[in-house]
C-alpha cells in the first residue's frame, strides 16, 4: 500500500525504560541498530500498527507499555535505489512514519525475540536517548534524529508512576541535548 508520492505509511517505535534510555535492536545477522518499525495494513490506524509490530518484533503486549507521545505528522525518508525491488523500482520511493514514544511498564524479561518465526533482531540493549548516529543505516539517520528531536518534549512530562524494583538506586538520567550528544567521544557511547 503505497501513497500517491510512492512512500509506504509506517509506524516506528521509540520504546523507553525507566531511566529514559532507548530500546535498540540488533538486525538478524547484521551490525547495524535500530528502532523497531514496521508498515500499517490495510484498514488499521498507526496505533493499532504500533501494537501489532510492536509484539511482532519485541514480544511486548500493549500491557507492556504505556504511550507517551507521537509525532504530530509522517516523518518521510527515501530508499535508495540498490536497496529497493526492482518489480517496484519506479513507484516505490521510501517510507512515512508516524513515531510513537512509548514507556516500558513491563520487564526486560518481557521482551522476546524469538516470538515470530521471522525475527527482525537477534539482540537488543539500552542505550541513551540520543543514540549515535554512524550506527544507524544512512538514510535513516534524518528521520531518526527529527523523531527523536520532535518527541523529546514528551521526556520530562512522562515520569512513571512506579519505578522497577532495584537493588540500587539509580537516579533518573537527564537526556542531553543532540548537540550535547554529539560532542560524546566514540569510547562513551560504547
Amino acid at each position: 500500500m503505497l501513497d500517491r508520492e510512492g512512500f509506504r505509511p509506517n509506524v516506528g517505535i521509540i520504546l523507553l525504560n525507566h531511566q529514559n534510555e532507548v530500546w535498540w535492536g540488533k538486525r538478524v545477522r547484521e551490525h547495524s541498530w535500530q528502532f523497531p518499525q514496521g508498515g500499517i495494513k490495510h484498514g488499521e490506524t498507526p496505533e493499532q500498527a504500533m501494537y501489532r509490530e510492536l509484539e511482532e518484533e519485541v514480544g511486548l503486549r500493549a500491557e507492556h507499555v504505556k504511550i507517551i507521545g507521537r509525532t504530530r505528522d509522517w516523518l518521510r525518508y527515501e530508499v535508495p535505489d540498490h536497496f529497493i525491488k526492482r518489480e517496484v523500482r519506479g513507484h516505490y520511493r521510501g517510507q512515512k512514519q508516524i513515531w510513537f514514544l512509548l514507556r516500558m511498564m513491563g520487564r526486560d524479561c518481557d521482551v522476546n525475540l524469538r516470538i515470530s518465526e521471522h525475527p527482525e533482531f537477534d539482540a537488543w540493549r539500552w542505550h541513551d536517548y540520543w543514540v549515535p548516529m554512524d550506527m544507524v543505516i544512512e538514510f535513516k539517520r534524518d528521520v531518526y534524529t527529527r523523531a527523536l528531536q520532535e518527541l523529546s518534549r514528551f521526556l520530562n512530562r512522562s515520569t512513571p508512576a512506579a519505578r522497577r524494583p532495584s537493588r540500587e538506586r539509580v537516579p533518573q538520567k537527564s537526556v542531553p541535548t543532540p548537540s550535547e550528544a554529539s560532542s560524546v567521544t566514540e569510547s562513551d557511547s560504547e
